[in-house]
Protein backbone atom coordinates (compact mmCIF):
# COMPACT_ATOMS: atom_id res chain seq x y z
CA UNK A 1 0.00 0.00 0.00
CA UNK A 2 0.78 3.64 -0.85
CA UNK A 3 1.08 4.67 2.97
CA UNK A 4 3.98 1.94 3.66
CA UNK A 5 6.11 4.11 1.99
CA UNK A 6 5.68 6.85 4.79
CA UNK A 7 6.25 4.31 7.58
CA UNK A 8 9.52 4.77 9.77
CA UNK A 9 8.80 1.70 11.30
CA UNK A 10 11.90 0.16 12.31
CA UNK A 11 13.73 3.51 11.55
CA UNK A 12 16.04 5.29 14.55
CA UNK A 13 16.27 9.42 14.36
CA UNK A 14 18.70 11.78 15.79
CA UNK A 15 16.93 15.44 16.43
CA UNK A 16 18.72 18.02 17.67
CA UNK A 17 16.82 20.70 19.42
CA UNK A 18 14.24 18.25 20.10
CA UNK A 19 13.46 19.75 23.66
CA UNK A 20 10.79 22.65 22.33
CA UNK A 21 9.18 24.09 19.42
CA UNK A 22 9.87 22.49 16.17
CA UNK A 23 11.93 20.01 17.34
CA UNK A 24 9.94 18.72 19.76
CA UNK A 25 6.71 18.45 17.27
CA UNK A 26 8.94 16.86 14.93
CA UNK A 27 9.75 13.84 17.49
CA UNK A 28 6.15 13.35 17.87
CA UNK A 29 5.76 12.76 14.33
CA UNK A 30 8.47 10.57 13.36
CA UNK A 31 7.53 8.33 17.00
CA UNK A 32 3.98 8.50 15.91
CA UNK A 33 5.12 7.42 12.05
CA UNK A 34 6.89 4.57 13.78
CA UNK A 35 11.03 5.81 14.20
CA UNK A 36 12.64 5.47 17.53
CA UNK A 37 13.51 9.04 18.57
CA UNK A 38 16.98 10.04 20.54
CA UNK A 39 16.61 13.50 21.36
CA UNK A 40 19.64 16.04 22.03
CA UNK A 41 20.11 19.29 23.38
CA UNK A 42 22.35 21.56 25.90
CA UNK A 43 19.07 21.97 28.22
CA UNK A 44 18.61 18.81 30.21
CA UNK A 45 15.30 18.91 31.27
CA UNK A 46 13.26 19.40 27.84
CA UNK A 47 14.80 16.27 26.25
CA UNK A 48 14.25 13.91 29.02
CA UNK A 49 10.55 15.33 29.13
CA UNK A 50 10.41 15.12 24.97
CA UNK A 51 11.81 11.45 25.61
CA UNK A 52 9.04 10.06 27.98
CA UNK A 53 6.60 11.56 25.53
CA UNK A 54 7.82 9.60 23.13
CA UNK A 55 7.67 6.34 25.06
CA UNK A 56 4.56 6.92 25.85
CA UNK A 57 3.37 6.47 22.07
CA UNK A 58 5.35 3.14 22.32
CA UNK A 59 8.35 3.92 20.82
CA UNK A 60 12.43 3.61 22.32
CA UNK A 61 13.66 6.89 22.96
CA UNK A 62 17.28 8.19 24.55
CA UNK A 63 17.39 11.76 25.84
CA UNK A 64 21.01 12.66 25.06
CA UNK A 65 22.66 16.03 26.41
CA UNK A 66 24.57 17.63 23.85
CA UNK A 67 26.50 21.34 22.78
CA UNK A 68 26.33 20.66 19.25
CA UNK A 69 28.99 23.41 19.01
CA UNK A 70 30.96 21.32 20.74
CA UNK A 71 32.33 18.41 17.77
CA UNK A 72 33.69 15.97 20.72
CA UNK A 73 29.92 15.81 22.44
CA UNK A 74 28.48 15.73 18.57
CA UNK A 75 30.75 12.67 17.94
CA UNK A 76 29.73 11.28 21.65
CA UNK A 77 25.82 11.56 20.67
CA UNK A 78 26.25 9.85 17.72
CA UNK A 79 28.35 6.63 19.24
CA UNK A 80 26.14 6.57 22.15
CA UNK A 81 23.19 6.40 19.88
CA UNK A 82 24.64 3.46 17.90
CA UNK A 83 25.69 1.70 20.70
CA UNK A 84 22.23 1.78 21.92
CA UNK A 85 19.65 1.87 18.90
CA UNK A 86 22.33 -0.20 16.19
CA UNK A 87 22.15 2.44 13.35
CA UNK A 88 21.25 5.95 12.46
CA UNK A 89 18.44 6.32 9.78
CA UNK A 90 17.41 10.07 10.27
CA UNK A 91 19.43 12.66 11.44
CA UNK A 92 16.92 16.07 12.00
CA UNK A 93 19.53 19.20 12.53
CA UNK A 94 17.23 21.24 14.47
CA UNK A 95 19.30 23.07 17.09
CA UNK A 96 19.23 26.74 16.29
CA UNK A 97 19.20 30.22 17.67
CA UNK A 98 17.72 33.33 16.22
CA UNK A 99 19.54 36.14 17.97
CA UNK A 100 23.04 36.46 18.97
CA UNK A 101 23.61 36.09 22.87
CA UNK A 102 23.84 40.02 23.47
CA UNK A 103 20.31 41.21 21.91
CA UNK A 104 19.74 44.37 21.25
CA UNK A 105 18.08 46.44 24.50
CA UNK A 106 16.19 48.37 22.16
CA UNK A 107 14.71 45.07 20.85
CA UNK A 108 15.12 41.95 22.44
CA UNK A 109 12.68 39.69 21.43
CA UNK A 110 11.87 40.61 17.91
CA UNK A 111 15.68 39.67 16.92
CA UNK A 112 16.28 43.18 15.86
CA UNK A 113 20.14 43.37 15.45
CA UNK A 114 20.71 46.76 14.57
CA UNK A 115 23.47 48.66 12.73
CA UNK A 116 26.34 46.03 11.90
CA UNK A 117 28.85 47.97 13.95
CA UNK A 118 27.12 47.00 17.25
CA UNK A 119 27.52 43.45 16.43
CA UNK A 120 30.30 41.87 18.57
CA UNK A 121 32.70 38.23 17.61
CA UNK A 122 30.64 36.66 20.46
CA UNK A 123 27.30 37.34 18.30
CA UNK A 124 28.35 36.50 14.85
CA UNK A 125 30.49 33.39 16.12
CA UNK A 126 27.56 31.90 18.41
CA UNK A 127 25.08 32.78 15.57
CA UNK A 128 27.52 30.51 12.67
CA UNK A 129 28.01 28.13 14.94
CA UNK A 130 24.56 27.18 16.51
CA UNK A 131 23.08 27.48 13.47
CA UNK A 132 25.41 26.40 10.70
CA UNK A 133 28.76 25.05 12.47
CA UNK A 134 26.51 22.55 14.78
CA UNK A 135 25.20 21.25 11.46
CA UNK A 136 28.61 20.39 9.90
CA UNK A 137 29.89 18.49 12.83
CA UNK A 138 26.27 16.53 13.39
CA UNK A 139 26.29 15.48 9.17
CA UNK A 140 29.91 14.75 9.54
CA UNK A 141 29.90 12.62 12.75
CA UNK A 142 27.16 10.35 10.64
CA UNK A 143 28.31 10.35 7.49
CA UNK A 144 30.76 7.15 7.08
CA UNK A 145 28.07 5.27 9.08
CA UNK A 146 25.18 6.26 6.78
CA UNK A 147 28.07 5.87 3.74
CA UNK A 148 28.47 2.01 5.26
CA UNK A 149 24.85 1.18 5.06
CA UNK A 150 24.34 2.75 1.50
CA UNK A 151 21.04 4.81 3.31
CA UNK A 152 20.40 7.72 4.92
CA UNK A 153 17.75 10.61 5.72
CA UNK A 154 19.42 13.93 6.69
CA UNK A 155 16.93 17.29 7.43
CA UNK A 156 18.64 20.54 8.20
CA UNK A 157 16.30 23.08 9.38
CA UNK A 158 16.97 26.21 7.68
CA UNK A 159 14.53 29.58 7.46
CA UNK A 160 12.69 31.47 5.13
CA UNK A 161 15.56 33.97 6.79
CA UNK A 162 18.29 32.32 4.64
CA UNK A 163 16.19 32.55 1.71
CA UNK A 164 15.33 36.09 2.19
CA UNK A 165 17.01 39.04 3.59
CA UNK A 166 16.08 40.81 6.59
CA UNK A 167 16.97 44.10 8.09
CA UNK A 168 19.68 44.28 10.16
CA UNK A 169 19.66 40.57 11.20
CA UNK A 170 23.04 39.22 9.74
CA UNK A 171 24.18 36.65 11.39
CA UNK A 172 21.04 34.63 11.24
CA UNK A 173 19.92 35.25 7.62
CA UNK A 174 24.04 34.60 6.95
CA UNK A 175 24.00 31.46 8.91
CA UNK A 176 20.86 30.08 7.27
CA UNK A 177 21.52 30.66 3.70
CA UNK A 178 24.60 28.75 4.01
CA UNK A 179 22.91 25.74 5.63
CA UNK A 180 20.66 26.15 2.34
CA UNK A 181 23.83 25.88 0.10
CA UNK A 182 25.55 23.10 3.01
CA UNK A 183 22.76 20.98 2.32
CA UNK A 184 22.63 21.11 -1.49
CA UNK A 185 26.34 20.24 -1.20
CA UNK A 186 26.21 17.18 1.02
CA UNK A 187 23.21 15.90 -1.61
CA UNK A 188 25.03 16.44 -4.47
CA UNK A 189 28.04 14.71 -2.45
CA UNK A 190 25.85 11.67 -1.25
CA UNK A 191 23.77 11.19 -4.16
CA UNK A 192 25.07 7.90 -5.22
CA UNK A 193 25.55 6.35 -1.64
CA UNK A 194 21.24 6.27 -1.45
CA UNK A 195 21.64 9.57 1.63
CA UNK A 196 18.81 12.04 0.85
CA UNK A 197 19.35 15.43 2.55
CA UNK A 198 16.69 18.16 2.04
CA UNK A 199 15.80 20.98 4.40
CA UNK A 200 12.80 22.91 5.81
CA UNK A 201 12.51 26.64 5.50
CA UNK A 202 9.77 27.63 8.39
CA UNK A 203 8.68 31.01 8.51
CA UNK A 204 7.06 32.37 11.43
CA UNK A 205 5.77 29.67 14.02
CA UNK A 206 5.87 29.97 17.81
CA UNK A 207 8.85 29.74 19.68
CA UNK A 208 10.50 30.41 23.06
CA UNK A 209 11.52 33.52 21.58
CA UNK A 210 8.78 34.14 19.80
CA UNK A 211 5.73 35.34 21.84
CA UNK A 212 2.10 35.29 20.96
CA UNK A 213 1.83 39.14 20.75
CA UNK A 214 4.15 38.79 17.78
CA UNK A 215 2.92 35.70 16.22
CA UNK A 216 -0.50 37.99 16.06
CA UNK A 217 1.83 41.56 14.51
CA UNK A 218 2.88 38.79 12.04
CA UNK A 219 -0.34 37.09 11.34
CA UNK A 220 -1.90 40.10 9.78
CA UNK A 221 0.38 40.30 6.74
CA UNK A 222 0.50 36.73 5.80
CA UNK A 223 -1.25 35.57 2.64
CA UNK A 224 -3.13 32.65 4.97
CA UNK A 225 -4.19 35.05 7.78
CA UNK A 226 -2.14 33.18 10.27
CA UNK A 227 1.10 31.73 11.07
CA UNK A 228 2.15 28.33 11.22
CA UNK A 229 0.97 25.81 14.26
CA UNK A 230 3.76 23.24 15.39
CA UNK A 231 1.39 20.65 14.35
CA UNK A 232 1.71 21.80 10.82
CA UNK A 233 6.01 20.92 10.48
CA UNK A 234 6.03 17.26 11.69
CA UNK A 235 4.18 15.88 8.31
CA UNK A 236 6.99 17.49 5.98
CA UNK A 237 9.21 15.76 8.12
CA UNK A 238 7.82 12.42 8.25
CA UNK A 239 8.31 12.40 4.41
CA UNK A 240 11.72 14.01 4.11
CA UNK A 241 12.58 10.87 6.12
CA UNK A 242 10.50 8.22 4.78
CA UNK A 243 10.60 5.80 1.58
CA UNK A 244 8.40 8.41 -0.08
CA UNK A 245 10.83 10.86 -0.41
CA UNK A 246 13.78 8.40 -2.09
CA UNK A 247 13.81 10.63 -5.22
CA UNK A 248 14.09 13.96 -3.26
CA UNK A 249 17.53 15.21 -2.55
CA UNK A 250 19.53 18.49 -2.39
CA UNK A 251 15.64 20.25 -2.00
CA UNK A 252 14.84 23.49 0.16
CA UNK A 253 10.78 23.22 1.41
CA UNK A 254 9.52 26.56 2.62
CA UNK A 255 6.41 26.19 5.58
CA UNK A 256 5.23 29.64 5.13
CA UNK A 257 1.89 30.16 4.79
CA UNK A 258 3.21 32.35 1.28
CA UNK A 259 4.50 34.74 3.73
CA UNK A 260 7.76 34.88 1.77
CA UNK A 261 5.76 35.10 -1.57
CA UNK A 262 2.91 37.43 -0.52
CA UNK A 263 5.64 40.26 0.76
CA UNK A 264 4.95 39.73 4.81
CA UNK A 265 7.06 41.90 6.19
CA UNK A 266 11.28 41.31 6.58
CA UNK A 267 12.13 44.56 8.36
CA UNK A 268 12.02 46.78 5.54
CA UNK A 269 8.88 48.75 3.94
CA UNK A 270 9.07 50.89 0.90
CA UNK A 271 8.53 54.59 0.98
CA UNK A 272 5.71 55.11 -1.75
CA UNK A 273 4.17 58.26 -3.16
CA UNK A 274 0.42 58.56 -2.08
CA UNK A 275 -0.88 59.14 -5.36
CA UNK A 276 -0.09 55.76 -6.25
CA UNK A 277 -3.19 54.56 -3.90
CA UNK A 278 -5.41 57.40 -5.48
CA UNK A 279 -8.06 56.58 -8.31
CA UNK A 280 -7.63 57.99 -11.08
Amino acid sequence: MILDRFSLEGYVAIVTGGGTGLGKAMCHALAEAGADIVVAARSSGPIHKTAEEVIKLGRRAMAVPTDVCESQQVNGLVERTINEFGKIDILINNAGIARGIEASPRDPVHKEMGPIWEITDAMWHQAIDVNLTSAFYCCRAVARHMIERGSGKIINMASVGGLRAVRNNFTYCSAKAGLIMFTKTLAVSWARNNIQVNCIAPGVFPGVEVLPSTIQQFARFMPMGRCGELREIGPLAVFLASQGSDYITGECFVVDGAGSIGYAPTGYAPILPIEIFSKE
